[in-house]
């Protein structure tokens, strides 16, 4: 058991509260799964824009002359391939191919930024920092760093006028740095839901300033508060991981669908043996989407059958808004990961019929590429 600990706040916790957001514990934080209700807030990022609240994700600096090497050694992706202000996603493996955690890497003109997930953070830092070689300086930088992300198709109209003009001609995963509402700041054209959208990191101190100026640009393009249910909503049909949930220490890239961020050719880095292994070998199982008819929505855990028999299990699963159907994510045996493949999710007493179905689910996203 690790011991408890209090739990901790973003720098926005009053504004959630004056907004009417709900607050609940996740991943140590006191954050706002809903401020009006999932649906409502969900559709507001494909139509319009939404505001998120991300300041309980964590960042680490990662300085020295060997630092993108190293990085190398510790994710997948290609780091000494990135240029400055571009950023990329990657898993971080052990040696075993087990996934550590997803993450993004930053590359600045003087040092790399890696944002890790909230409830990953301290594992994440203990890996990274059981690997680090001399020259290269690695600095947990989370809590001095307010991250928030305003999605959707009018995010560039809520911070036009506001920011750079060359932070809206930003092509997606690169950034730059900035006044925001008057602040410094790192302007990323990144996101998690699918839609063209910005993420801002700055100084907690700057908190009031950059939140009353968002909502005060975003009012006539219709900017709304989104919690995490619509968060959760969003990136699931765009098939994308939630870690600990699609994704964990137990599951290799390969197996998840995540090839394209695996760089065999770089050189070496954990668990690449067992990735390359895989590769010459085939994989067992495999993390599909699927689609359901009816209203039930599958969830974390359901078995999965075919033919009478267990062969995976789901790993995320919700009613989609946009698509109104349910959906999900599973690993199932490979021979069943074909699209179409028939499948049925045990719910209680209930089999839910479904059907492999190709990610992203929802295919309308205005994400800038």
């Amino acid at each position: 058991m690790q011991p408890s600990t209090a739990v901790k706040r973003t720098p926005f916790y009053e504004f959630h509260r004056a907004a009417g957001g709900k607050l609940v514990e996740f991943a140590g934080f006191e954050m706002p799964v809903r401020y009006t209700g999932d649906v409502r807030e969900h559709l507001a990022v494909r139509s319009a824009a939404g505001l998120f609240d991300i300041s309980h994700m964590g960042e680490f600096e990662v300085r020295g002359p060997g630092a993108a090497a190293w990085l190398d050694r510790m994710v997948t992706n290609h780091v000494e391939a990135l240029a400055v202000g571009q950023a990329l996603y990657s898993p971080m493996c052990r040696p075993d191919a087990g996934i550590v955690d997803d993450l993004l890497v930053y590359r600045y003109a003087d040092h790399h930024m890696l944002v890790v997930n909230a409830a990953n953070l301290a594992k994440d830092f203990a890996w990274l920092a059981e690997h680090v070689p001399a020259g290269v300086t690695l600095e947990d930088r989370s809590d001095a760093t307010a991250l928030l992300a305003v999605q959707g198709p009018k995010a560039a109209d809520v911070l036009r006028g506001q920011v750079p003009e060359q932070a809206l001609a930003l092509g997606y995963y690169r950034f730059t740095t900035g006044s925001v509402y008057g602040v410094p700041a790192t302007i990323s054209r990144t996101g998690y839901t699918g839609e063209d959208g910005f993420e801002l990191y700055f100084a907690p101190e700057h908190a009031p300033q950059v939140w009353n100026g968002l909502i005060e640009s975003g009012r006539p393009h219709g900017l709304d508060l989104i919690g995490l249910g619509a968060r959760d909503t969003l990136r699931l049909e765009m098939g994308y991981m939630l870690y600990g949930s699609d994704i964990d220490d137990t599951t290799t890239p390969l197996e998840a669908g995540l090839g394209w961020t695996v760089k065999l050719a770089k050189g070496d880095f954990h668990g690449r043996d067992v990735l390359v292994r895989q590769k010459a070998e085939g994989l067992e199982r495999r993390l599909v989407g699927f689609q359901l008819d009816g209203r039930r929505v599958p969830r974390h855990g359901m078995t999965i059958r075919a033919g009478g028999r267990p062969v995976g299990s789901v790993t995320s699963g919700t009613f989609s808004p946009s698509l109104a159907r349910p959906l999900g994510m599973g690993y199932v045996e490979t021979a069943l990961a074909a699209n179409g493949s028939a499948l049925d999710i045990e719910a209680g007493s209930t089999a839910l019929a479904a059907r492999v179905t190709a990610r992203p689910f929802y295919t309308r996203g205005t994400h800038h590429s």
